[in-house]
């Protein structure tokens, strides 16, 4: 649990740093030193590990669904880069937690897995707590609440993507590769973009690469040493970390709607995510 708090803050962080640098860099840009400095630590890691297991990282049976997954979650992080450079970072976080909602739309769509009344009416509550969110009618909705969704729904499939992959291929493959389609997605856009940084926007740069993969690691370890059931709770302090330093670094916090939303679809999520538990432990 503690864990999965770290992640939470070192997320937050991240996505500020990366809504200030969106002001002077190009979101694409930033996003492809996302992408290049986890690659770079991560290497030597592989690299090691084989060594040390045998395990062959770079090979895969599904050359195919691992490019597809690399396409899903590369389009879904330059998406959310984009939408943290249009609105606050806690409005954005909250918006994040209908990635469960449409996981478990496609798990039962695609993947024909067994969703039933309970987790259906999760889902309902859930898409009710968007709507919140969103609340269409009452404004307009923002070009950055459309490439949240859109980049929830992309991650989404990215998710159910590697649900199949995974009986195939290791952790660790999975993690390569897609990490090699997420940089050769994001040179295109960010070459096009490319305006040279100063050092110090290098530091930031560089920071967020690794604060990417702290938080990778802290969520991966938080998730294998402990039930999802205990450890999503506390995913829900994103959007307390975000409001926080939102508030501090540039004065933005969120409404009460966002609140209450948010919450709505936290815990509808955490429903779900109990739900899938159970059915588990039943198989």
């Amino acid at each position: 649990m503690l864990l999965m708090a770290v992640f939470g803050c070192v997320v937050s962080v991240s996505h500020t740093m990366v809504r200030a640098l969106s002001t002077e860099i190009h979101s694409m840009e930033i996003a492809l030193f996302r992408t290049v400095v986890p690659l770079v630590f991560l290497i030597p890691m592989l690299i090691r590990q084989s060594s040390r297991t045998g395990e062959s990282w770079w090979r895969t049976t599904r050359p195919g669904l691992q490019l597809l997954r690399g396409l899903f979650g590369g389009a879904s992080m330059m998406a959310w880069f984009y939408t943290l450079s249009l609105i606050p970072v806690a409005d954005a976080t909250a918006l994040s937690f209908t990635v469960v909602i449409f996981a478990a739309v496609g798990a039962a769509l695609i993947l024909r897995e067994k969703v039933g009344i309970r987790r259906w009416s999760a889902i309902a509550i859930g898409v009710l707590g968007t709507v919140v969110i969103l609340r269409p009618g009452a404004q307009a909705i923002s070009l950055g609440a459309v490439t949240a969704i859109f980049a929830s729904i992309t991650w989404a499939a990215a998710v159910l993507t590697v649900k199949v992959l995974s009986r195939s291929d290791s952790p660790t493959t999975i993690v390569f590769y897609s990490s090699v389609t997420f940089t050769a997605l994001a040179i295109g856009p960010a070459a096009y973009f490319w305006t040279w940084p100063t050092w110090e926007q290098v530091v930031m740069l560089v920071s967020i690469g690794l604060l990417a993969l702290v938080a990778q690691m802290s969520m991966t370890t938080a998730m294998r040493d402990a039930d999802t059931t205990a450890v999503m709770p506390m995913d829900f302090t994103r959007l307390i970390w975000a409001s926080v330093i939102g508030y501090l670094w540039f004065g933005e916090f969120p409404d009460l709607w966002t609140w209450v939303g948010g919450g709505i679809v936290f815990a509808s999520t955490l429903y779900i995510t109990y739900r899938e538990s159970r059915a588990k432990q039943a198989a």
